[in-house]
């Protein structure tokens, strides 16, 4: 192994390894992934933590991983299917407490990639919260990373058709 990839590779742990502050709010096991080389479509995960004492919100998020960033959840439609749909008006990060973005629930969405999400590269986001303002984070690529137990597998990540702006 040469001595770039091996600084690349320990660049990338500590990276991983280092929450993101801002304020009151902190980033944790943040990771991102796409569903092969040629996606057109990605998705970030992470579990945001507000230690401060009053309520928060994430209301945008930004990349130039994407020709369009969007927060988004899965919601059920009238015939049982989980679709995705934009989150107008954002995620409340309540104080003291922790909102998770996971697979099968809120996630980032990125759609129309600018290149392929490559296992172990970063992701750099901003992410605007309503009080604690801009964060931007480097967030590692995982597309081996396995769901948590009980959340459901994106796959593909669903139907291109599917990921309008529309919102529930």
């Amino acid at each position: 192994m040469s001595l770039k990839t091996t600084l690349l590779a320990a660049t990338a742990a500590v990276a991983f390894a280092l929450p993101a502050f801002a304020g009151g709010i902190e980033i944790l096991d943040a990771y991102a992934r796409s569903s092969g080389a040629m996606a057109q479509s990605g998705a970030a995960f992470m579990t945001i933590r507000n230690s401060g004492d009053t309520d928060d919100r994430l209301i945008a998020v930004a990349s130039d991983a994407a020709a369009r960033v969007e927060l988004h959840t899965h919601i059920e439609d009238e015939n049982g299917v989980m679709r995705m749909r934009e989150v107008e008006g954002g995620f409340a990060i309540p104080a003291g407490g922790d909102h998770i973005l996971q697979r099968g629930g809120d996630h980032i969405m990125f759609m129309g990639l600018t290149g392929p999400f490559v296992q172990d590269e970063m992701v750099t986001v901003t992410l605007t919260f309503e009080s604690s303002g801009a964060l931007t984070v480097e967030i590692p690529v995982d597309n081996a990373r396995m769901p948590m137990m009980g959340a459901m597998d994106q796959g593909d990540m669903g139907d291109q058709g599917d990921m309008g702006s529309e919102s529930n």
